[in-house]
């Protein structure tokens, strides 16, 4: 399994990326430099996180000032529903848990803390997708419905490509009979990532990342890059909703650069 993160300074803000891509740019915040104070402390990008407003008005201004346009914030719902961004008339929020792109410089936007943040283009940076990716979510295709929406934007793309950031690591992600067979219709390589837990019968762990990399190289990514970064485990660096219940939003931002 490939892993790939590195840490950078963009705009004045500590972040976590992947490797570099063709065209794209991508970065995904981490929970430092920002304005919020405790527990969400400090660099919260959720509006329906508990947060002072203006705190969060503050945040987003400087993710603003570190990418090249107005990121599209979605309102993000679990489902596998994706916006064209590239729509005329978009609604401001669409209710949606992804994006798609052609348009050089618009930027996409995905919030988590603890759900992964998928993101998505073709080897020549000719269209891009996010996507969030919790487990309801994944089951449900989220994945392949961004993918879809891709290719139909983009008919000859090819070389598909994919770095799932930070998100719930498979040491901390105890789930139940629900989850299970949600990714039952998967097969016998999805099930293999869920591992019994003997002392807590009818508990699971589950691998997310490895479950959206399946989920990924069947729907034609040939080699996702996973970010082996849990956000439960690592308290300094990220959110996590699992781990503290009232918390922030980290947030992935990608677009396509200028040719």
């Amino acid at each position: 399994m490939e892993f790939m993160s590195a840490e950078k300074q963009i705009g004045g803000l500590p972040v976590v990326t992947g490797a570099d891509w063709p065209g794209v740019s991508y970065f995904c915040t981490t929970r430092a430099g920002g304005v919020g104070a405790a527990p969400h402390d400090t660099l919260n990008l959720g509006l329906r996180a508990d947060d002072r407003p203006e705190a969060v008005a503050e945040n987003r201004r400087r993710v603003r000032a570190a990418v090249p346009g107005e990121p599209l914030w979605l309102r993000q719902v679990h489902g596998a529903g994706v916006v064209d961004a590239d729509a005329p008339s978009e609604p401001v929020e669409p209710p949606a848990d992804a994006s798609v792109t052609i348009r050089p410089g618009r930027v996409l936007a995905i919030m988590v803390a603890d759900c992964l943040p998928v993101v998505m283009s073709d080897a020549h940076g000719s269209v891009l997708g996010v996507a969030h990716a919790g487990w309801r979510g994944l089951a449900g295709g989220v994945i392949e419905n961004t993918l879809r929406a891709m290719r139909a934007k983009q008919p000859a793309a090819h070389g598909w490509r994919a770095w799932v950031g930070p998100g719930i690591g498979p040491a901390a992600f105890e789930v139940g009979e629900d989850v299970l067979q949600a990714f039952a219709p998967d097969g016998p390589d999805a099930l293999a990532l869920f591992s019994p837990r003997p002392e807590r019968p009818g508990k699971w762990l589950a691998d997310l990342p490895a479950l959206a990399r399946l989920r990924l190289q069947r729907a034609g990514v040939a080699q996702p890059a996973l970010s082996g970064l849990c956000t439960v485990s690592d308290a300094d660096r990220f959110f996590s909703y699992r781990r503290d219940r009232i918390t922030g939003r980290m947030a992935l931002l990608a677009w396509l650069e200028a040719r």
